[in-house]
């Protein structure tokens, strides 16, 4: 589905982090709606380094970017060499910039920053100097403990959530210096949907309460999951809100939900009414009290008015959607 009337044919452009979950996605948006598009996807694919929490440095795979025609660039963000080729050697027309450091469990506050923050503002700097519109990756953890999720009302609780407060902020700064050029951060709210499994622990409770039932398993849900609520929107959506961002009434910073909270137990209800197994639910105390996020909701008033937003899929749609690649990994990557 076409989401906006720019012809992509035949525009050159750079997807980074083109082998995660997102990057991913819109490479193959691309490719089946403009096939005479030129992509450059460029992620730095794992290699099996991980943080000192035990989990990957890069979640890029290959198996994400099977039947992608487009050129493929392996390389890092941080790389200045590799950002300095990029620049000489290319013209591009936009730039989606979704590569990232986007575990929130990381510790290492140096690497987030240089790769969150800095390697973004070497990238503008890119964009402004190809005049390419640039789409980013913001996220909702920016809000972390604040009650309103609006922009503007952030309080980030970690070194991810302030890494993207502080991109947002360069944004800004930009815009302020260069009112003429397009700049777009979209804030994610929690995102699931096909091509996630490769994040691995950090992959969405969709796909992992889908695998839980379709082995045999009894989902375990914390005490009170009915009433712990998140904003849970389907890749789809995500998508379409990158493409509308492509030509924006304004520039800006936007949440990207659905408006509406659901509770984790509503993923499970759903989970086993669409795989017609019910293994029932088991509870457990949730020992994350006090330093958990127990509800989200995007305002999206403005992703509306300024992007022409509007979400398409329900949670009862997007798990519905989401079952036969759940059912496909579970048989194939899972078993």
């Amino acid at each position: 589905m076409k989401y906006n009337d720019i012809n992509f044919n035949n525009k050159n452009i750079l997807i980074t982090g083109a082998a995660g979950f997102i990057g991913s996605s819109l490479c193959f948006y691309f490719q089946e709606n403009y096939p005479e598009s030129n992509i450059v996807a460029l992620d730095s694919f794992r290699n099996g380094e991980t943080f000192s929490n035990g989990n990957l440095k890069s979640f890029g795979h290959f198996k994400n970017l099977l039947g992608f025609k487009g050129q493929v660039v392996s390389g890092d963000i941080n790389d200045k060499e590799l950002l300095k080729e990029l620049e000489e050697n290319f013209s591009f027309d936009f730039i989606f910039h979704q590569a990232a450091i986007s575990d929130t469990t990381v510790l290492e506050q140096d690497v987030m920053m240089k790769t969150n923050v800095n390697a973004y503002e070497d990238l503008l700097k890119i964009a402004i100097k190809h005049k390419a519109n640039m789409i980013y990756a913001s996220s909702a953890a920016t809000y972390g403990d604040s009650n309103r999720f609006e922009v503007g009302f952030e309080q980030p609780n970690n070194a991810y959530g302030f890494s993207k407060v502080m991109m947002d902020n360069i944004t800004y700064k930009y815009l302020k210096q260069n009112p003429d050029i397009s700049i777009v951060g979209l804030k994610y709210f929690n995102v699931y949907g096909p091509r996630e499994f490769f994040k691995n622990k950090t992959a969405s409770m969709v796909v992992q309460f889908g695998h839980q039932v379709l082995a045999g398993k009894t989902p375990k849900l914390f005490e009170g999951s009915d009433k712990i609520l998140r904003d849970f929107i389907y890749i789809e959506d995500i998508i379409q809100a990158n493409i509308l961002a492509c030509s924006p009434k304004k520039s800006g910073v936007y949440n990207v939900g659905t408006g509406k909270a659901r509770s984790f137990e509503d993923i499970v209800n759903i989970l086993q009414k669409e795989l017609e197994i019910d293994n029932g639910k088991e509870y457990m105390p949730n020992p994350y009290i006090g330093s958990y996020q127990f509800f989200t909701e995007a305002n999206i008033e403005a992703t509306k008015e300024n992007l022409g937003y509007e979400p398409r899929f329900s949670m009862e749609d997007g798990i519905k959607a989401y079952i036969p690649e759940i059912k496909r990994l579970f048989k194939e990557e899972v078993k």
